[in-house]
């Protein structure tokens, strides 16, 4: 059974920073592809970050290119999503989900399969 537990979440200030964590099992990760998602109130998910676990392959939206990381601990079945300078618009729900293909296409197209409760983001002075 797919279990994806989303933590780190938070209010945080504009400029401040973060760390996403996804604990991920149920599956064999390193067989998968990895994306964060994020869905802002009105707003449909949007996929900002996935990585190709096998070879760590990375894609960022436009929106958070050199501002959000995306990095991977094996060991511990875990992703992670280093969120640099946030900002007012990066509030959201944010989710982690498993998936195949490259990280470029994870990230397009939003999957439709397994997904965990997800961890809010608020930034706001």
């Amino acid at each position: 059974q797919v279990q994806l537990v989303e933590s780190g979440g938070g209010l945080v200030q504009p400029g401040g920073s973060l760390r996403l964590s996804c604990a991920a099992s149920g599956f064999t990760l390193d067989r998968f592809t990895m994306g964060w998602f994020r869905q802002a109130p009105g707003k449909e998910r949007e996929g900002v970050s996935c990585i190709r676990i096998s070879d760590g392959t990375t894609y960022y939206a436009d929106s958070v290119k050199g501002r959000f990381t995306i990095s991977r601990d094996n060991a511990k079945k875990t992703v992670y999503l280093q969120i640099d300078n946030l900002k007012p618009e990066d509030t959201a729900v944010y989710y982690c989900a498993p998936g195949l293909g490259t990280a470029q296409s994870m990230c397009v197209s939003v999957p439709s399969g397994s997904w965990g409760q997800g961890t809010q983001v608020t930034v706001s002075s």
